[in-house]
C-alpha cells in the first residue's frame, strides 16, 4: 500500500512515544486515525484532543468503521503487543496491510533526506538537539523523536522541508527498515539481550544498519566503539567524541550552571558554543547534533543558536526543583552505561553535595543481566533507595530482584528498598539535597507528586 492511497490509520498500542509521533503526523495528513492501548495516559489524552480515537480494553467491536476497510486501512504496531491480542489478530486474519512504527519510518526515509541518530543511549538527545537546530535553521525538517522536545512539547515536527530526523531504534531490530541519507551512531553497549541472545549479535545489527546508508550520505561515529561498520564506498565516515575526532570540543568551561566549549570540525570550527542545557553529557550530544546538521549546511551562527536555545527532553536529565535549598530531577535512564554517565553528569556538577538516587529497574531480563553494573553505576552516588522491577513486556523471573542490585552496591553508599506505592511517603519523611528519579518505568508518573510535596516542604 502507497502512502497516497491510506484513507485511514489505526495503532495497537498507540500510546507510545514514538507511535503517537506517527499518529500525529497521519492526523496533520486529514486522515482518520484510531487506535486502542492498555492504559490512559497524559500522552493518549492529548492524542485524543487533536482528534484521534482511542479505547482501552481490547475489543474488536471498537475498531472504528473507516479502519475495518483493508483497501485503505493501514494498521501500525508495536512489537511489545502480544501476538494472540484480540485485534491484532482481527487485522491480521482479514489481510490487511500491517506494519511496524519502522516500517513506516522507512517508507519516510525513502521520500525524504532521513538524518538518523541510533545508539543504545544519546539517541533521544542527540536526535532532539539535532531536530532543534535544523529546524530554526533555514533549511527546517520534519522530526519524529523518541522524547518530548520542550522547545516544542511534542515529539514530532511537521514541516515542508526535504529533511527528516529520526530516531533509530535498535529494539527488535527495527532500525534495519529506515535507509538513512546520514547517520550518528552514538553507542552499541549491549542491550535487549532477551531480542539479541548475544552481544555479537547486537554489533551485527549495528554493523548491517550502516549498510542502509544511502549512497552520497554520511556515518558519524562516536570514536572507539566495539562495532565494525560495513558502508558503501561513496558513504562518507567521520568520528566523535568529547575530547578527539573528526568532531570534538575543545575549551571547555563548566562554571556557575553553565557550559560553553568550542566545537572543533573539519568544515569550520564554531567558537563559545553555549549548551541551553547545561548538562556535561550533552557537550558530546551536542557535538553529534552539531556535526549532522554542519554537515547538511547548518551555518555557524545557526549551530551556536540552536544549541544556546535548546530546551531539553522531557524525562532526560530533566531539573523540576532547582534552587538554594534542594535539586530535584527525572531522567529516563534506565540502562547501566546511561545511569553511569547520568550519575557521573550530575555528580561534576554538584560536588560537595549529598546525592539521592530513586531507581526502578526496567526489566526483568535487564536486571538479570546487567545488576553487577548496574550497582557499579549507582555506587557514585550517596544514596540508592531502589524500587521493584518494572517489568513491561515480561514475566517474573524466579531469583530475579532489585535486591541484586541491592547487594552488590559499593560499601559506603546508604541504601534501601522500598515499594514503588510509598515512595511517596519516603518523600515526605526525608529531606535531600540532591535527588533524582532513574528509570524508564511508571514511577516517573509519580513525579509531579513528588515536585508538589519537595516544594511544600
Amino acid at each position: 500500500m502507497e502512502l497516497k492511497d491510506i484513507k485511514a490509520v489505526y495503532f495497537v498500542g498507540a500510546g507510545g512515544i514514538g507511535m503517537s509521533a506517527i499518529a500525529r503526523y497521519f492526523i496533520k495528513k486529514g486522515l482518520v486515525v484510531a487506535g486502542y492501548d492498555k492504559t490512559p495516559s497524559d500522552l493518549t489524552k492529548r492524542l485524543e484532543t487533536e482528534g484521534m480515537l482511542i479505547h482501552y480494553h481490547e475489543s474488536v467491536d471498537e475498531i472504528p468503521h473507516e479502519c475495518k476497510k483493508k483497501e485503505s486501512c493501514l494498521v501500525i504496531y508495536t512489537p511489545a503487543i502480544p501476538a494472540e491480542h484480540q485485534e491484532l489478530k482481527f487485522f491480521r486474519e482479514n489481510g490487511f496491510e500491517i506494519q511496524k512504527r519502522a516500517q513506516v519510518l522507512g517508507t519516510l526515509t525513502q521520500s525524504h533526506k532521513g538524518l538518523c541518530v541510533a545508539g543504545t543511549h544519546g539517541k533521544t538527545t542527540t536526535s532532539t538537539m539535532c531536530a532543534h537546530i535544523m529546524h530554526q535553521s533555514h533549511l527546517d525538517c520534519n522530526a519524529f523523536l523518541g522524547g518530548i522536545s520542550k522547545n516544542y512539547g511534542t515529539n514530532y515536527i511537521l514541516s515542508d522541508s526535504d529533511f527528516v530526523v529520526i530516531e533509530a531504534d535498535e529494539f527488535d531490530r527495527s532500525f534495519h527498515w529506515l535507509r538513512p541519507w546520514m547517520s550518528v551512531i552514538t553507542s552499541t553497549d549491549p542491550d535487549h539481550l532477551d531480542i539479541y541472545g548475544t552481544k555479537e549479535a547486537y554489533l551485527e545489527s549495528f554493523r548491517h544498519y550502516t549498510e542502509l546508508i544511502q549512497p552520497g550520505g554520511a556515518l558519524i561515529i562516536h570514536r572507539d566503539l566495539e562495532m565494525k561498520e560495513n558502508i558503501q564506498s561513496d558513504v562518507r565516515r567521520y568520528d566523535y567524541s568529547l575530547n578527539e575526532g573528526d568532531f570534538h570540543a575543545e575549551n571547555i568551561v563548566i562554571e556557575n550552571g553553565e557550559i560553553t566549549f568550542d566545537f572543533i570540525s573539519p568544515i569550520e570550527s564554531v567558537k563559545g558554543v553555549q549548551l541551553g542545557q547545561p548538562v556535561p553529557i550533552n557537550i558530546e550530544n551536542g557535538i553529534a547534533a552539531m556535526a549532522m546538521a554542519q554537515l547538511n549546511g547548518c551555518t555557524a551562527e545557526e549551530l551556536k543558536y540552536g544549541m544556546q536555545t535548546y530546551g531539553g527532553v522531557d524525562r532526560r536529565f530533566d531539573f523540576k526543583i532547582k534552587n538554594g535549598k534542594m535539586v530535584f530531577l527525572s531522567d529516563y535512564a534506565h540502562h547501566p552505561k546511561e545511569i553511569y554517565q547520568s550519575a557521573k553528569s550530575i555528580r561534576e556538577l554538584y560536588k560537595n553535595k549529598h546525592i539521592t538516587a530513586i531507581f526502578q529497574p526496567h526489566l526483568y531480563t535487564r536486571t538479570r543481566d546487567f545488576y553487577k553494573d548496574f550497582a557499579d553505576a549507582l555506587s557514585q552516588l550517596d544514596e540508592v533507595i531502589l524500587t521493584e522491577i518494572y517489568p513491561a513486556r515480561e514475566k517474573p523471573i524466579e531469583g530475579v530482584t532489585s535486591k541484586l542490585i541491592y547487594d552488590n552496591l559499593k560499601p559506603g553508599v546508604k541504601k534501601e528498598m522500598i515499594q514503588k506505592a510509598d515512595v511517596l511517603d519516603y518523600i515526605k519523611n526525608h529531606d535531600f539535597e540532591v535527588l533524582i528519579v532513574l528509570g524508564a518505568g511508571d514511577l516517573d508518573n509519580q513525579v509531579p507528586q513528588i515536585t508538589k510535596i519537595l516544594n511544600s516542604k
